[in-house]
């Protein structure tokens, strides 16, 4: 069975698009690598390591150091889709990062995204 395309994409090929999307609305790249941070449990270094590597989704998502339980608390709609509803583990910690990438855009400040989840 062929892979989604989103799997086998190159993280490194959606991170410019998150960059340019945040920034497009004000926000900074710092503020998207602290949400992607706070997510997966990269820092800095492995970060740029996975995006050097050109890993594809699917891998950046299953080596994430420390996928955050919190994730589970990420709600709303993405390409249509309510993202707690996805019933498949990659898709989902995918349109996680979508939709904090939004909320981001969106001029919601990292703190307050954040908060909001840990609730």
């Amino acid at each position: 069975m062929k892979k989604h395309k989103l799997y086998v994409m190159p993280f490194s090929r959606i991170y410019p698009l998150y960059i340019a999307k945040v920034e497009r609305k004000g926000a900074s790249k710092e503020s998207l690598d602290e949400i992607i941070y706070w997510l997966t449990g990269y820092d800095e270094n492995s970060l740029k390591a996975q995006l050097d590597q050109d890993t594809d989704n699917e891998t950046f998502f299953a080596e994430a150091p420390n996928f955050n339980p919190l994730a589970k608390n990420i709600k709303g709609l993405i390409c249509g889709i309510r993202v707690e509803d996805i019933e498949e583990d990659t898709m989902q910690k995918i349109r996680y990062l979508d939709k904090l990438v939004d909320d981001l855009a969106k001029g919601r400040s990292v703190e307050k995204i954040i908060s909001k989840l840990s609730k």
